[in-house]
């Protein structure tokens, strides 16, 4: 098997991971373990991980000049970035959710030519357009059967989640090109751990460990290992052979996963807005990231 064969399947595996947890983070929030507690438990658990296999990786030291880039890559990649979209999924579908997610590579694009100054062509920009007038129309109008409180504000929660990981991935660019990945990534969740704990600790300190279903207990396991552990290390094996743009198109993938697994398990239903929403989504989406012929 080549390693391009390897990267894509590691890329896909990282979309199945993610369409997963919308539905399984789901099951655990609000009931069991509140967001910011699970998040708390999320970016704990992962932190720990990291080190853990940092002691087996590469041995390099980070300048000092480069821990502002890691303490910006923790707030947006880790502490924002999981805040917002943990409270947003406790208000909103697993489908609207996933849906919104799509929208990260158009937010990447756009973010680029803003700060680094890319040149964007007239296509991708009306594909930008149809991409937010997608997400405008799922924020506004995408109601959500079952335990949806409160879709609008859970929507536009997932919205600024995706805007937080753009930043994300432009501020980590510059780490990846310098750094081995394991040199740094402990670094960004030991500072994104100290930036969830004010917000998390609370949350934390009223779970019922006691009280906590078998199930549940395996579905925060999941969440901790794999959606945070796993993904990222798949991610890794997929960035070092193939590009970034090829990379992004496997978010596209994560509303599939996701819509079949929480209609499978009666969590979530389609409605023509989250369907319309989608269309306009994955057309801007198209447009975007469409290579000249």
């Amino acid at each position: 098997m080549t390693k391009r064969t390897w990267a894509l399947m590691a890329a896909t595996m990282v979309s199945l991971i993610y369409g997963l947890s919308f539905t399984i983070a789901k099951d655990v929030m609000p009931a069991y373990v509140k967001p910011f507690g699970f998040i708390l438990l999320r970016v704990t658990g992962a932190a720990l991980l990291f080190w853990l296999l940092s002691f087996f990786g590469p041995k390099e030291k980070i300048q000092p000049k480069d821990f502002p880039r890691i303490v910006a890559a923790a707030f947006f990649g880790v502490a924002l970035n999981m805040l917002t979209f943990f409270k947003g999924l406790s208000f909103t579908s697993p489908i609207s959710a996933a849906v919104i997610m799509v929208t990260t590579p158009i937010i990447v694009l756009t973010l680029s030519a803003i700060i680094m100054k890319e040149r964007i062509k007239m296509r991708k920009i009306i594909g930008i357009l149809l991409g937010l007038l997608g997400t405008g129309f799922l924020i506004l109008y995408g109601k959500s059967v079952g335990n949806a409180s409160n879709a609008m504000l859970g929507n536009l929660l997932v919205f600024i989640n995706a805007v937080s990981y753009g930043f994300y991935l432009i501020l980590v660019k510059k780490l990846m090109d310098k750094y081995n990945a394991f040199t740094f990534v402990k670094w960004i969740y030991t500072f994104g751990f100290l930036m969830v704990i004010p917000f998390g600790w609370n949350e934390y300190q009223q779970i019922q460990w006691q009280q906590l279903p078998l199930t549940i207990l395996w579905e925060i396991g999941f969440v901790v290992v794999f959606t945070t552990f796993f993904t990222y290390l798949f991610n890794l094996v997929s960035m070092r052979e193939l590009k970034p743009t090829t990379v992004a198109v496997f978010i596209y993938l994560q509303p599939l996963f996701a819509t079949v697994f929480a209609m499978a398990l009666g969590k979530d239903q389609l409605t023509w807005v989250k369907v319309a929403a989608a269309v306009l989504i994955f057309v801007g989406v198209f447009l975007v990231t469409k290579k000249k012929s």
